[in-house]
């Protein structure tokens, strides 16, 4: 028997019946109680069915055949993926059809994006992943809501709901409308989106349509689930120019964002991760709870205004510790870290009298305060390693927290990527790069564990799916993040600095960050 039939066997019992047993005991014979086995497809079944006038639909599978093999693993998957399964099934990590895998775009607001396929028949739009905001919004049957088409990228890729006959519009009386008051109820619900980089929103209106995912284990299934997301029509600021021109994939606390609404139809558990290479490959996926040897810590979720915060209880900087207590944001849509003092100030000075380098003098046109010159024969400089102690003990190690910098040919810095915010703590991916981070709402955790995104845990296996992986962006774009935390320092745009490129390990990355004009 092949391990394939073994297992489609195994779990399908629906028959049981008394036998009588013999003892061993002085030739007589006594009752023993025993259970016998049967798969749903068996004689016995059979004929207990008829018995009682039961038909299987379709008829009953000669044993044997292909076609009574087809019937049993048919039946077990149906089990396994149905939103609505038995309370013995555990629904299967998925991933979006186009694979698994983000790809972090330097010109495109250095964030990780994913191909995403919706609608009937399906289009692909590839979209920028933020876990700072709710929302999933694509450009929508719209003229001027997507940056402008040129000869190297041409046009921005547009979701047309009448062109989907899987689309319809989300009425006023959703429970996912929240602009009741802006609609009669004949009309579809309106959205906007305000983000904080400047003047830079999404609005439109909400419609309902199928978006195309895998499972992940050795015999991928596609499945179609129906979710509720932005038909974007008018798009400004940062959308128009440097960030997400395709689309965001919110990935946030709110009901509406699409983790949500799969924990909602029974598709996952209610949790994602989202792992962070330092080659600016990632992997995403969704009903991951992570490992058992994974770090933890509760997440601090304020119901007013939902996000994946964590509390900091100190700070480790090499050979210097301090207790600091500060709340803190982890958010995927923002490309570096800020910090407020005191925390600032404690890890930039600490690092700084750590460093057995030459500091970089003052420089306009970079947004970090601790930078320092690279000789031509050095890659990086010494550095000593940071940590954040969380509430509970465990530690997240920022692993990867610089970044080099080319200022002019043949001169290079490394700066320390903290930009020293008046109020808002966040956790940009500079802080999460060869980690694993476990968004789990089920739990109401952050998990993380070190990993580079392409190994095969074993205690919890992230599968590499990597069709994505040759999906390239568009190359008229200057990146820009795609939204500045409120209180963060701005920077004006430079649009006659020299040229300055920014490097992460052996990649040339070239973008603009906050309002900051490179080359």
């Amino acid at each position: 028997m092949t391990p394939q039939l073994l297992r489609a066997l195994l779990p399908v019992l629906l028959f049981a019946g008394v036998a009588g047993g013999a003892s061993g005991g002085r030739g007589q014979w006594s009752r023993a109680p025993s259970l016998e086995f049967h798969h749903r497809f068996s004689a016995p079944v059979r004929r207990w069915a008829d018995a009682r006038g039961h038909q299987l639909p379709g008829g009953w599978p000669a044993p044997g055949g292909a076609a009574y093999v087809a019937a049993l693993a048919g039946h077990d998957r149906h089990r396994v993926l149905s939103a609505g399964g038995g309370a013995g099934d555990h629904p299967r990590p998925l991933t979006f059809s186009e694979g698994n895998a983000t790809l972090k775009v330097s010109n495109l607001g250095f964030l990780h994006y994913a191909l995403v396929t919706v609608g009937t028949p399906g289009h692909t739009f590839m979209v920028a992943l933020d876990t700072g905001s709710d929302l999933f919004w694509l450009p929508c049957q719209c003229d001027g809501c997507t940056p402008p088409a040129s000869g190297t990228s041409g046009a921005a890729s547009l979701y047309i709901p009448s062109l989907s006959s899987t689309s319809q519009a989300v009425p006023c009386n959703s429970d996912f409308c929240g602009l009741r008051k802006e609609c009669s109820t004949t009309s579809s619900c309106p959205y906007k989106m305000v983000y904080v980089s400047a003047d830079t929103s999404s609005s439109g209106f909400l419609v309902e349509d199928v978006l195309y995912l895998s499972t992940e284990d050795t015999h991928p299934q596609i499945l179609k689930a129906q979710i509720t997301f932005g038909c974007g029509q008018v798009q400004t600021g940062s959308f128009l120019d440097a960030a997400a021109p395709n689309g965001l994939f919110g990935l946030g606390v709110d009901m509406i964002s699409v983790p949500s609404i799969l924990a909602q139809k029974g598709l996952t558990t209610d949790s994602f991760s989202m792992c962070f290479g330092h080659d600016g490959i990632g992997r995403i996926r969704f009903g991951d709870q992570g490992s058992s040897d994974q770090q933890e810590t509760p997440l601090d979720i304020n119901q007013k205004h939902p996000t994946y915060a964590i509390t900091i209880t100190g700070i480790s900087v090499g050979n210097n510790a301090m207790d600091l207590e500060f709340s803190t944001i982890f958010d995927t849509g923002t490309s570096f870290t800020y910090l407020a003092d005191p925390a600032y100030t404690y890890i930039t000075e600490s690092f700084h009298s750590q460093v057995q380098a030459n500091r970089h003098a003052a420089d306009s046109r970079i947004p970090f305060e601790y930078c320092y010159d690279l000789s031509s024969n050095e890659a990086r400089i010494q550095t000593p390693g940071i940590s954040l102690r969380t509430l509970g003990g465990s530690l997240f190690p920022a692993i990867d927290p610089g970044q080099v910098i080319s200022i002019q040919q043949h001169e290079y810095v490394y700066c320390l990527a903290i930009v020293k915010s008046t109020k808002l703590n966040i956790i940009g991916q500079n802080f999460m790069t060869g980690v694993r981070v476990v968004f789990d709402r089920e739990r109401k955790i952050l998990g993380w564990k070190k990993f580079n995104c392409y190994d095969t845990d074993s205690s919890n296996p992230l599968s590499i799916n990597s069709r994505n992986l040759s999906g390239s962006a568009p190359e008229n774009y200057s990146p820009e993040k795609t939204k500045n935390p409120a209180g963060v320092t701005q920077l004006r745009p430079l649009s006659s600095s020299p040229h300055v490129m920014w490097h992460n390990n052996s990649l040339l990355l070239m973008f603009l960050f906050l309002n900051f004009l490179v080359f």
